[in-house]
């Protein structure tokens, strides 16, 4: 299964002759160095193989082979082939740049940000768009033209696009016509073997229908992919999937943590809903890939002239996709030693058997144990944030490996057993569901009935905002139209009280990010604002969720420390004593978060789309909607954590349009301005704002819940 590629390549990012690895969602080969900042980048931007010292099935090798010849590397670096791109300054990395940060940033801004990719023309209906160019994937894979497919899937098409006159999936038509390679690459896409048609026959079916055996049987192994991998990292061994042996689950009991700890932990993940669990064995897959990567570049790597840089990754890398609580439980998976770590994977292994062939459920395990193809998709997104605790703080010990679900989540011990359901077990649960049903329909009314207040509020509102509007011009009217003589009026005139609201009320305010599917281009290095103690963010989930991290235990994440002691609004250090008003209501704090969301959206899609000029007029609309947003809270609210994300949402703000103006040429963006790194910055501190909003939202929820 390890065949070795022709010794005539070069790497696809610097030149460097004689690549070892290959990356097998881009369909590049690339050198060592390069490899480590593609590892770097995390699986949902480069899954990274080694070409000899890593098992290889045969087809996925020759269809990396075969778009790398192809001229798949042109997909990633469309501009730089425009001659006008060295007038620009654009320019390809090559052998004698250093790996940091010459070689590092432009492997970021190729595969991370896709800097270079062609850029389809702006239409008003995105939705629209990847339709068409699902429906151009869906004719073109019964050909073999894998480098148009991969072009088209880089633009934004589905490799699971249901087409709704066909009545059948992409995967579906490259199965029935034999296409080994069009199938490889739709799977790493995220396309479904599994996935049914209009009549109920899946890929598999057509492929045997169509004498394909091969091919069907090399989709069945893509189906139980996860679990097969899982199983080969513990003992070496994959099972025989044409004799219907499916799962291997080593036996290893004897070895294995039978603490009270372990046997918890263990009944807690019977425990978990069917998204969950395959969140955790998707996560637990990501982290089995670490350390088999990892072995596999300790072991081909010069140990006498290693850099320290670029020897191992140290734990997963973050995803954008995901939220800032999966990303921090992912990590702490690195700090699991062998034997833990393998009593996880037993344990998965064992509940993943027991799911599919144990179920009674109509949706069995099968989109966990054969739909790795689904998270192998860079641009899949799931609006499902998981429902995790939250995770475990670096004091925890290892042993520690299973927070408690919560009183949400009750244990479902009695629940778990393989055997038959009895009337009773039936009685109770259809009773449960009529309760449900009765509740629902009143939760649904009072929904009804508060839509109505929230229209009328929204009246109210717009007249309130256009009242203010008018007052605004009429201060700032008075600050530039002062009579002669009162170059320095009396603080304490109605005129200088004017200007003081009038200048609080334009200090900018913030949003949480509501998975636009914009990619952010954010750094993995140290924060731009390092004196502020702003740690590097990540993408936050698109509601307010309750989140857990499983095998950690719970512990709370402070909110204190996020800005320093240099970023205050003036009313909000005012010391003096008073009552605190009434927050406002979660409704209004979500509606002004969906404002600024919509500001920022085009904000980032600028940053992609390299439109500098756009920045100033976006940062000037996030400006006005943080205004709204802050004016809806008191003005010296008592709680320390409110006034912390309102410095924070002020603060970035304000950064944000200083950023913005540097990019502009009327402001001094000129040919000497750095425009990665100030786009970079515009980034953090639009996350900043988001951050901050999402903290008020959460307090907002919490406090009128209570």
């Amino acid at each position: 299964m390890t065949k070795r590629l022709r010794n005539t390549e070069v790497c696809a990012d610097c030149s460097i002759p004689d690549p070892r690895w290959a990356s097998v969602n881009r369909g590049v080969l690339i050198c060592d160095e390069c490899c480590s900042v593609h590892r770097s980048l995390g699986r949902h931007s480069s899954q990274v193989r080694h070409l000899t010292h890593t098992p290889w099935p045969p087809t996925q090798l020759q269809m990396v082979q075969t778009l790398y010849s192809n001229g798949a590397n042109s997909i990633w670096e469309h501009s730089l082939l425009d001659p006008a791109s060295v007038m620009s300054g654009k320019r390809k990395a090559n052998p004698q740049d250093k790996l940091h940060p010459n070689k590092s940033e432009f492997i970021k801004a190729k595969y991370q940000m896709l800097a270079f990719v062609h850029r389809m023309p702006c239409r008003e209906d995105d939705s629209s768009t990847a339709k068409d160019l699902s429906k151009q994937l869906h004719s073109s894979v019964r050909t073999g033209n894998l480098e148009t497919c991969l072009r088209l899937l880089s633009l934004g098409a589905q490799a699971n696009f249901f087409h709704p006159e066909k009545g059948n999936t992409p995967l579906h038509v490259a199965a029935k016509a034999g296409q080994v390679s069009q199938a490889e690459l739709l799977t790493v896409y995220g396309a479904d073997p599994g996935a049914p048609d209009s009549n109920g026959k899946t890929p598999i079916d057509y492929s045997r229908e169509a004498g394909h055996h091969e091919l069907a049987d090399r989709l069945v192994e893509i189906q139980y992919e996860l679990t097969d991998r899982l199983a080969f990292y513990l003992c070496g061994r994959k099972p025989d999937h044409k004799s219907g042996q499916h799962f291997i689950v080593p036996q290893m009991a004897d070895s294995l943590d039978l603490s009270q700890l372990a046997k918890a932990a263990k009944r807690k993940l019977q425990s978990l809903k069917n998204h969950l669990f395959e969140e955790l064995a998707m996560d637990v897959y990501d982290e089995v890939d670490r350390r088999e990567t990892d072995a596999v570049w300790l072991a081909t790597q010069n140990h006498s002239t290693l850099v320290t840089e670029t020897t191992v990754v140290p734990f997963l890398p973050v995803n954008p996709e995901y939220s800032s609580t999966r990303n921090q439980g992912r990590q702490k998976l690195a700090r699991f030693n062998a034997h833990e770590f393998a009593t996880l994977v037993i344990d998965i292994l064992s509940d993943a058997k027991r799911r599919q062939q144990g179920s009674l459920i109509s949706s069995p395990i099968d989109n966990v144990v054969k739909n790795l193809a689904v998270r192998h998709g860079s641009d899949s997104q799931d609006n499902d944030q998981p429902d995790y605790d939250s995770v475990a703080s670096d004091e925890d010990t290892d042993q520690e490996l299973l927070s408690s679900k919560g009183d949400r989540t009750k244990s479902l011990d009695s629940d778990l057993s393989d055997g038959p359901i009895t009337m009773q077990e039936y009685m109770e649960v259809k009773n449960a569901l009529s309760a449900s049903e009765t509740k629902i329909l009143q939760l649904m009314k009072a929904n009804n009935n508060l839509s109505d207040e929230l229209r009328l509020m929204q009246k109210k509102l717009q007249s309130l905002q256009s009242e203010n509007t008018s007052l605004r011009r009429q201060v700032t009217t008075n600050i530039y139209h002062t009579p002669s003589g009162t170059d320095h009026p009396d603080p304490s005139s109605p005129s200088a009280l004017k200007r003081r609201q009038s200048a609080r009320a334009s200090r900018p305010t913030s949003m949480y990010e509501t998975g636009s599917g914009l990619k952010p281009f954010l750094s993995k290095g140290e924060s731009p604002y390092p004196e502020e103690g702003v740690p590097t963010l990540q993408p936050f989930p698109p509601h307010v969720s309750k989140t857990c991290s499983l095998y950690c235990r719970r512990s709370r994440l402070r909110s204190s420390g996020w800005m320093g002691e240099g970023h205050s609004i003036p009313e909000q250090d005012d010391q003096e004593s008073g009552s605190d008003p009434a927050l406002p209501s979660t409704e209004d704090v979500i509606r002004k978060t969906e404002q600024i969301t919509k500001n920022i959206q085009e904000l980032l899609r600028a940053a992609q789309e390299n439109k500098h000029d756009s920045f100033i007029p976006c940062s000037e609309r996030i400006h006005v909607a943080v205004t709204e947003m802050a004016a809806l809270f008191p003005k010296k609210p008592q709680s320390e954590t409110v006034r912390g994300s309102l410095r924070l949402l002020t603060s970035s703000a304000c950064r944000l349009q200083s950023e913005c103006r540097k990019a502009a040429p009327s402001e001094g963006g000129g040919p000497g301005t750095d425009m990665q790194l100030v786009t970079q910055q515009v980034i953090q501190c639009a996350y900043d704002i988001a951050k901050a909003a999402k903290q008020l939202v959460t307090i907002t929820t919490k406090e009128n819940t209570n």
